[in-house]
């Protein structure tokens, strides 16, 4: 007889005891058994919200094995789940974020993956689904992206062995982004079998966002320059091929009508105008395609357009020269 497996699930949350209530309810509800299975909660600093939310749940469900524990102060999520994974005890460690929703047999499919692979080192990845608008915001369509991800940490699982000999998450990654590619290459670089288990599901709700919240999530681009240093190959596989070009051409133009025009040399900057609004334009074409026809929408994606590509490669450049690598 195989005996279950033990898991640790991981939660990296910051002050937001609502999302994550409706996370713990799913695990609650998972078909495992519950005494083969903990739940580390990790706040990125201190944060009493949750941590009277999750002594709530436990008086509340007694028979749920869920910790609390919060960093000191905010390191960001990739720092929260390496603080969750050590103080776990499971052989399997399983992440997903806040904001999540696990499938009733979530643990259950991963543990019966890994107790039939029977490697030491291994890690899973599992299936995001992200309900969207038949019409789609373009802050939607991004976020959607996920559910066709390689490998993310709303929904992933790797073998404490692969987790100790990979060393976890780099720290520093401050925010939720590339941190988990980084993993992922990382376990790539050492051979260790990365299995997809579509049966293992989580939804990803959309949650509400600001508007023009695009051009916040530019400074999002330093953080490439970082991983693509440490592992260029596979950025250049698995992320990006190469520079946004039509960014840089959007510069380009810029520059060259502003020096045309100081220079009195009209036609020049006519010119230079004319394919600054022909790559503008093709750009705010692009981001309008099969989303959301709303007049705030059609705004939002003209005005931020037009601030996008100096954004961009503004945190690309600056994340070059903090990493000290050449990264266009």
């Amino acid at each position: 007889m195989i005996l279950p497996v033990n898991i640790s699930v991981v939660i990296p949350t910051y002050k937001r005891p609502a999302l994550l209530r409706k996370c713990l309810d799913a695990l609650r509800e998972q078909t495992y058994w519950r005494t083969f299975y903990e739940v580390i909660v990790v706040s990125d600093g201190p944060d009493r919200e949750t941590e009277v939310l999750i002594e709530r749940f436990i008086r509340e469900q007694p028979d749920c094995a869920v910790f609390f524990h919060h960093l000191p102060a905010k390191k960001g999520p990739a720092a929260a789940r390496n603080y969750g994974w050590k103080k776990s005890t499971g052989e399997l460690v399983v992440f997903t974020d806040d904001d999540c929703i696990p499938d009733p047999c979530w643990l259950e499919e991963y543990a019966a993956r890994y107790q039939a692979m029977a490697e030491r080192f291994v890690a899973f990845t599992g299936r995001v689904i992200v309900p969207i608008s038949p019409k789609p915001t373009d802050y939607e369509k991004n976020v959607a992206h996920l559910a066709t991800a390689e490998f993310i940490t709303a929904n992933c699982t790797c073998s404490r062995a692969a987790l100790e000999m990979t060393g976890g998450f780099d720290e520093d990654f401050p925010i939720a982004w590339r941190e988990d590619s980084d993993l992922e290459f990382k376990l790539l670089e050492l051979k260790i079998p990365i299995v997809h288990v579509p049966q293992a599901a989580v939804c990803h709700p959309v949650r509400e966002a600001d508007w023009g919240v695009s051009i916040a999530e530019q400074r999002k681009s330093m953080f490439n320059a970082l991983l693509f240093k440490k592992h260029p190959q596979f950025y250049r596989a698995k992320i990006s091929s190469g520079p946004v070009w039509t960014y840089y051409i959007i510069i380009l133009a810029t520059l060259a009508a502003i020096a045309a025009l100081v220079a009195g040399m009209q036609g020049v900057a006519a010119a230079a105008l004319a394919v600054w609004a022909l790559a503008v334009g093709a750009f705010v074409i692009r981001r309008l395609k099969g989303t959301s026809d709303s007049l705030s929408h059609r705004l939002e994606m003209i005005f931020t357009s037009l601030v996008i590509p100096y954004l961009s490669v503004y945190w690309t450049l600056r994340g070059a020269l903090r990493y000290k690598v050449f990264f266009l």
